[in-house]
């Protein structure tokens, strides 16, 4: 299907329930003006990821820029926190399908993480219905009846969570919308249909225009970001600085620019995250060829190894330093009733975390699962008290150099054949999960999304192409990860109740990431070519 509803827009997607209430001629109109704009800046960003990446690769380091230094050693700060989003010592993440859109407003989180990236498989369908969910939540008229009768509605005993929307990261184009006959840039349709259509409601209820920003890499994509909402706010007469945002921190090259990051939104910033899953990945991404750079296990890196503390340790530090929040990393654990022990321990290792996530200066955490809420609650609730949240916590005990942050040879643990079975096992679950649609996928009692498929690709990547000797004396070949993935196959198909429709795709595209001889960048564009 190929519509013309704005000049020089086409909408090549198929229709979606309640879609035409979502892509009006008006908001097509507002998203175009976006992509004229600045799409080729955008274009010209990504190309300059790629020479900094080869740059970085030559040094054997990173480091922080020397060009930015007088904003590091600035007297400045972001702009007061609204009143909507000055307590968010829990957040729980998730997709925007109506379920979870009314399950996470009723957790008793404070903050709902709206996801269209990484939780979301971007099905023309999910884009559009995930829009109209959102349209529906901000107005709080969101409810569901389900095939077999169960309702689902917000509740009036609990304070909703309030949403933050993720739109995708600058590398996604969506193909199911051209602008002038070029696929427009994914996150500006996210954004431009979310803030056309809730801007001004959102302002009035003080819910609102609220953001994560995904995969930055640079200070410079976060002037783009800046600009786009510069403008997206003086194109539809919303007051500048009505938009708040805050930044993952989940790329290796952005752990060197966080102040600089922090300066350019500074009339729209709401903070940084770390988002830890997705910085595993591109630590191995940035340097993939070098043998300092070589990470254990993916299940035996944890938030003490030294350069995941150094990362968290300056986050918190700059955050701080600068008025803005930090939020801490995800806890996955899904709980389960089937098995007491377990249960209790996984339950154990989330409130370590949170309670050392709480006692290092954060100003809340991401959950996974309501049933986390009141786990993360707990934790900072002991640090925080009545205080909605630790800024003034500034941590000047932190001095982290770039050293600390590269530190990654430090990392204690193995490199084991089975590491190397339950990355293949856990990325082609996720992948079978994700061209199902469903980007938010429950894997062995975890809560996992397309940042567990990457460290798990991009890990085996590169112990092929360094020649990884693994523990038990057996080097890692093509030949080794085509046997384990020939394994996992067969397994799976064995596996009682496992959707095998996706999964002969799912390990082939699987290989094609993890061991072709070129790396590719996301394993989610060549997933994309294949859905719908």
């Amino acid at each position: 299907m190929s519509q013309t509803t704005a000049e020089g827009v086409q909408v090549l997607g198929g229709t979606v329930e309640r879609g035409d209430e979502i892509l009006t001629k008006e908001a097509l109109e507002f998203v175009a003006g976006l992509q004229r704009a600045f799409g080729a800046r955008r274009d010209e960003l990504l190309e300059r990821r790629k020479q900094r990446r080869a740059e970085a690769a030559r040094a054997g380091r990173l480091d922080f820029l020397e060009e930015t230094r007088e904003i590091r050693e600035g007297d400045w700060k972001v702009a007061e926190p609204p009143a909507g989003i000055r307590d968010r010592r829990v957040e729980i993440t998730g997709p925007t399908d109506r379920k979870m859109s009314i399950n996470a407003l009723n957790s008793g989180a404070r903050i709902w993480l709206a996801d269209l990236e990484d939780a979301n498989t971007p099905h023309w369908a999910n884009v559009v219905g995930g829009q109209v969910n959102l349209y529906d939540v901000i107005r709080k008229q969101v409810e569901l009846t389900t095939p077999e009768g169960k309702q689902y509605k917000l509740r009036d005993d609990v304070q909703h969570a309030v949403p933050l929307v993720r739109p995708r990261g600058w590398h996604f184009d969506e193909k199911h919308v051209l602008v002038d006959g070029k696929p427009v840039v994914g996150a500006l349709l996210d954004f431009g249909l979310y803030f056309f259509h809730n801007a001004k409601e959102s302002i009035e209820r003080g819910t609102g225009p609220f953001f994560y920003l995904p995969k930055m890499e640079s200070h410079l994509e976060a002037r783009l970001w800046n600009d786009v909402f510069t403008k997206a706010q003086a194109d539809l007469g919303v007051p500048h600085g009505s938009i708040r945002a805050t930044v993952l921190i989940e790329t290796f090259p952005a752990a060197f620019e966080m102040e600089e990051i922090l300066y350019e939104l500074r009339d729209h910033s709401a903070g940084l995250n770390a988002g830890r899953w997705d910085y595993l990945f591109s630590v191995i991404k940035t340097f993939r060829e070098s043998d300092s750079y070589i990470l254990p296990d993916r299940n035996s890196v944890t938030m003490t190894a030294p350069f995941m503390r150094a990362y968290t340790e300056l986050l918190v530090r700059t955050c701080h330093k600068r008025g803005a929040f930090a939020i801490g990393g995800m806890a996955a654990f899904i709980p389960n009733k089937k098995d007491p022990e377990a249960n209790e321990k996984a339950m154990q290792k989330v409130h370590d975390d949170k309670k050392r996530e709480a006692g290092d200066g954060f100003d809340g955490s991401w959950v996974a699962h309501p049933g986390l809420v009141e786990i993360c609650f707990e934790e900072f609730d002991a640090v925080l008290g009545d205080k909605p949240n630790q800024i003034d916590n500034v941590r000047e005990d932190v001095q982290i150099t770039a050293d600390q942050l590269l530190d990654v040879a430090s990392t204690p643990g193995e490199k084991t054949v089975e590491g190397l079975r339950a990355a293949v096992d856990v990325g082609v679950r996720y992948i079978v999960s994700w061209l199902g649609g469903n980007g938010a996928a429950a894997i062995h009692n975890l809560m996992e999304d397309a940042a567990t498929a990457e460290i798990s690709r991009s890990q085996i990547w590169q112990w092929l192409h360094t020649g990884v000797v693994l523990a038990d004396g057996r080097q890692v070949t093509k030949d080794l990860v085509r046997e384990v993935l020939a394994d996992t196959e067969k397994q799976l198909r064995s596996e009682e109740g496992f959707p095998v429709d996706d999964l002969g795709r799912a390990v082939e595209l699987f290989e094609q990431v993890a061991v072709a001889d070129e790396f590719v960048d996301f394993l989610t564009l060549p997933a994309y070519e294949q859905i719908d």
